[in-house]
């Protein structure tokens, strides 16, 4: 049954996650397509460098923006792609259990045999699948890209900065996911994770800049995966802990689901 439940769980969202992958890839391609006109153009790197320290940053601008892994690195894994699938699972971990017992329709989802934590973990399955999915597009748009425009990317540093923009999405998106099987308010399972990412991206862009951000730095899973990861690779132990925390705050809501009552109809 709950095999059943993740299949609905994606097939229910079937055409908002095809616009996904389609949105992901096409502004990739949008991205890629302005590279050839600054590569090697040694001018608007000395442009870049005449930027405020705290602007390089806060948006992970670092080493030769000129190359395909600088210009992709600061265009788009510093905060755009992030974003993007940030946003996606956000918002699928909070329209399940929260937004579906507003609705009055977690009945339905309850009917099925099945212990309340597997339903969580089901629905949880479903948003991996999502962020998956959207994340493998981007990574084969990207390498396609790479072809056609030139972009010299070393692959194994793609996949690894391809993982890290899905171990974020997992994160954020189970903890909206945790937070509405918990607390009855979509709401909460929407503006808590949403906080949460803005402080923790503002704290691994600045820690290096104000002093008393720097022990923050830690909880902040965007300085955990590493920062500029086309050119730098990812840091593996950092990735880790992001997936561990993930599962964690998980297991916290499917622990918690079965400690109160749901407001069914």
């Amino acid at each position: 049954m709950a095999a059943e439940l993740l299949r609905r769980g994606l097939l229910d969202h079937r055409r908002a996650l095809l616009g996904w992958c389609l949105g992901i890839a096409g502004y990739c391609a949008f991205v890629a397509s302005i590279y050839p006109s600054i590569k090697g153009f040694s001018g608007f790197e000395n442009l870049v460098n005449q930027y405020p320290e705290a602007l390089k940053s806060l948006f992970a601008i670092s080493g030769d923006i000129t190359t395909g892994a600088g210009f992709l690195d600061t265009e788009l894994f510093s905060l755009i792609l992030p974003l993007l699938v940030l946003t996606l699972a956000i918002g699928s971990g909070a329209r399940t259990f929260a937004g579906e017992e507003e609705t009055g329709r977690l009945e339905l989802v309850l009917a099925y045999p099945l212990r309340r934590r597997d339903a969580v973990l089901a629905k949880a399955a479903a948003i991996a699948g999502e962020i998956a999915l959207v994340c493998v597009v981007g990574f084969v748009a990207l390498a396609a890209l790479d072809v056609i425009v030139g972009l010299d990317l070393d692959f194994a540093h793609l996949a690894g900065g391809m993982l890290g923009v899905a171990l974020l999405g997992l994160l954020y998106g189970w903890l909206a996911l945790a937070i509405g099987a918990a607390w009855p308010s979509k709401v909460l399972a929407l503006g808590v994770p949403a906080a949460y990412a803005a402080a923790a991206y503002l704290v691994g862009g600045l820690h290096d800049l104000a002093g008393w951000l720097d022990p923050l730095r830690f909880l902040s899973p965007f300085w955990l995966v590493g920062q500029a990861p086309l050119q730098n690779g990812v840091d593996g132990w950092g990735a880790l802990t992001v997936a561990i925390a993930a599962g964690l705050v998980l297991a916290g809501g499917a622990w918690l689901v079965g400690r109160r009552d749901l407001e069914l109809p």
